[in-house]
């Protein structure tokens, strides 16, 4: 069975005109070929879909249901197309936790006025890739190495490894941290997207460790005093939580921030991406 979408154009277009020939009007073809895609799809679908008079066409029960999935195919096609088209007209860049940090306002800005013909789209999406292998971006920012052969990355900057402690803790009264200081605690990790893993410290003085999968419920089990996260500075910036203290780690080795994109398919927008973004990143 086979269902074409000249079909569909055609059945949706008689019903919303009323008849063969204004249908014919509205698709610019002749009233012929309107004819014949409607019988067309009757015969492949094996159902009747319009009642015709010499007044007026109808749909009938079926033909009602197979209009409204008609709409719905060439919304999704229309959406397709529009889709694949804005290319150049925007860019849309996918990040786990937190964007750029301190600099994400600052690069929203700077781009508007630098390529104001593409729009800029920050998309969070908790995956290993930042939504780049579900197609939810077309540039991902990550903060871990991007080990599928599938996309490519480069290095946009360095981030500083914070500690995040519930505002009570002990802890928060310190200016900075080191990890020692941190084995008897509970260390909350998101094994998807995570920066941090027990491998930070000797085999024999890791913390306990504990999974989470989302930033808020990371934060809000910190806050709670049932445990403490390292992460990178710009979740520090993204995400200021009452109850939730923030202290750099000074032993730790900092973060590497990452654009990532689709190996031999960049978006066109990828080096001005870059380019702007390391810069804030060296300057800032």
């Amino acid at each position: 069975m086979d269902v074409e979408l000249r079909q569909l154009r055609c059945l949706v277009a008689i019903v919303d005109e009323g008849t063969f020939t204004d249908a014919a009007f509205a698709l610019d073809v002749s009233q012929a070929a309107v004819s014949r895609a409607l019988a067309s799809l009757e015969k492949a679908l094996g159902v009747r879909l319009l009642r015709r008079t010499s007044r007026e066409v109808t749909p009938t029960g079926t033909g009602l249901r197979v209009v409204a999935h008609a709409r719905r195919v060439l919304a999704e096609v229309d959406d397709l197309v529009r889709e694949a088209a804005s290319g150049h007209a925007r860019v849309r860049i996918g990040y786990a936790w937190s964007a750029l940090g301190r600099h994400t306002v600052a690069f929203q800005r700077r781009w508007a006025d630098l390529h104001p013909e593409t729009g800029l789209h920050l998309v969070r999406v908790n995956s290993g890739t930042a939504g780049l292998a579900e197609g939810a971006c077309d540039l991902a920012v990550v903060r871990r190495p991007v080990d599928d052969r599938r996309f490519e990355s480069a290095i946009l900057g360095l981030e500083r490894r914070l500690c995040a402690v519930a505002a009570d803790d002990p802890l928060a009264r310190r200016r900075s941290v080191r990890l020692a200081d941190l084995a008897g605690h509970t260390l909350l990790v998101d094994r998807r997207t995570g920066t941090t893993t027990a491998d930070l410290w000797p085999p024999d003085s890791r913390p306990a460790i504990e999974e989470t999968h989302d930033i808020d419920d990371w934060l809000n089990v910190i806050s709670a005093g049932r445990g403490i996260g390292i992460t990178a500075e710009s979740t520090a910036n993204q995400y200021p939580r009452p109850g939730v203290v923030y202290r750099p780690v000074r032993d730790a080795e900092p973060i590497a921030v990452r654009l990532a994109w689709w190996r031999g398919d960049p978006h066109p927008a990828a080096q001005a991406v870059m380019e702007l973004a390391t810069e804030l990143y060296r300057t800032g």
